[in-house]
């Protein structure tokens, strides 16, 4: 699938810009709206390509309306390649306070998760819908494709989410809520979700 971030990454910002992870990472530029708007569609650009690479992403026939990233299980080689990569993208993307953020913050949630959900877990990393076009049932057709594969293929799904209202959509998704930890940098309480494998 052809990388979709020109279309795709001013929606997930619209969507996405005041959860707390995104407002952590990109707070060097707090005083700068179109700066930080630009910084995160950067990001999200470069997290759609990585779950290309690695994982799936997930468009609508509309593109500008949304998208998803996963990140699926991947050698320790594809790891060590992809993880240094990301880390270059990262210091000169985001400011000097949002970069320490992301790993303080990453640092705190892999644990976290690697207690509340099955190993070999396929991860949905980032979904988001253009605000004016939630509730139209967008979300759920972007995870339907990925979940029915991981339900083919038998291994569970997780997610984690700092915004309390997305919880009973992921519910109708079939994912279960394992955990709730405070995130110290943000000071959030977000939920760890996880869709149990089929079979």
């Amino acid at each position: 699938m052809p990388l979709p971030e020109p279309l795709s990454t001013p929606a997930l910002v619209d969507a996405l810009i005041v959860d707390p992870f995104y407002l952590a990472i990109s707070v060097d530029f707090e005083n700068d709206l179109p700066v930080r708007k630009a910084v995160l569609a950067a990001y999200f650009g470069y997290s759609l390509g990585e779950a290309g690479r690695t994982g799936r992403c997930e468009t609508l026939e509309d593109r500008e309306l949304g998208a998803a990233a996963w990140l699926l299980p991947r050698s320790a080689q594809a790891d060590t390649q992809e993880s240094a990569a990301k880390d270059a993208f990262l210091s000169r993307t985001l400011g000097p306070r949002g970069y320490a953020n992301y790993n303080r913050i990453v640092d705190f949630m892999g644990p976290h998760a690697s207690a509340a959900v099955p190993a070999q877990a396929w991860y949905l990393s980032i979904l988001g819908i253009s605000p004016a076009a939630q509730g139209r049932g967008l979300g759920a057709r972007l995870l339907a494709p990925t979940l029915a594969e991981a339900d083919a293929a038998g291994v569970a799904c997780y997610l984690e989410t700092f915004t309390p209202r997305s919880v009973a959509f992921y519910e109708r998704m079939g994912f279960q809520r394992k955990a709730a930890p405070l995130e110290p940098v943000t000071n959030s309480v977000y939920e760890i979700m996880c869709r149990p494998a089929k079979g």
